[in-house]
């Protein structure tokens, strides 16, 4: 009986490191992400995305309307590559993190600041896929607001 014990917590430790593991290379390609863009690192950029990547921003336009504004990857990798050197600095907190083999979901609020003065606030919501054995962001959709924030 004691064997048997010891094997299933032996089972029970492997699959809880293999899951952490997991949702540590979940956390980095997201981490990398804002290194790159906070490094204005076009090609850090396009390395944290799978090939079809979709990014999508729900905002507010001119006539106070909500609408989801569509980009590319490629378009998002240009306007970080053109911005100076240390000037967006987004800082997420990893509320959940969902994993079912290779798909993975984060729901991360965040906060962006604009040459160190705060922009705005709202949630980033990641689907990953894990290709060739990484983890690749494919889709991104985020809100935006500037009120309600923590700064």
């Amino acid at each position: 009986m004691r064997k048997y014990s010891f094997f299933v917590l032996l089972c029970l430790a492997s699959l809880f490191a293999s899951a952490q593991s997991t949702t540590d290379s979940i956390k980095a390609v997201v981490n990398n992400l804002f290194v790159a863009m906070k490094n204005s690192d076009a090609n850090g950029i396009r390395s944290c995305f799978a090939k079809d990547a979709i990014l999508q921003t729900i905002a507010i336009n001119k006539e106070m309307k909500q609408v989801v504004e569509n980009d590319s990857v490629e378009t998002f990798a240009r306007i970080v590559q053109s911005m100076p050197k240390d000037v967006a600095d987004e800082r997420v907190v990893f509320d959940a993190i969902h994993i079912d083999g290779p798909m993975a979901a984060v729901w991360a609020p965040y906060e962006f600041y604009y040459k160190g003065k705060f922009s705005h606030c709202g949630v980033d919501h990641f689907v990953f896929i894990r290709e060739e054995g990484l983890w690749k962001i494919q889709y991104l959709i985020d809100t935006r607001r500037k009120q309600g924030c923590k700064h």
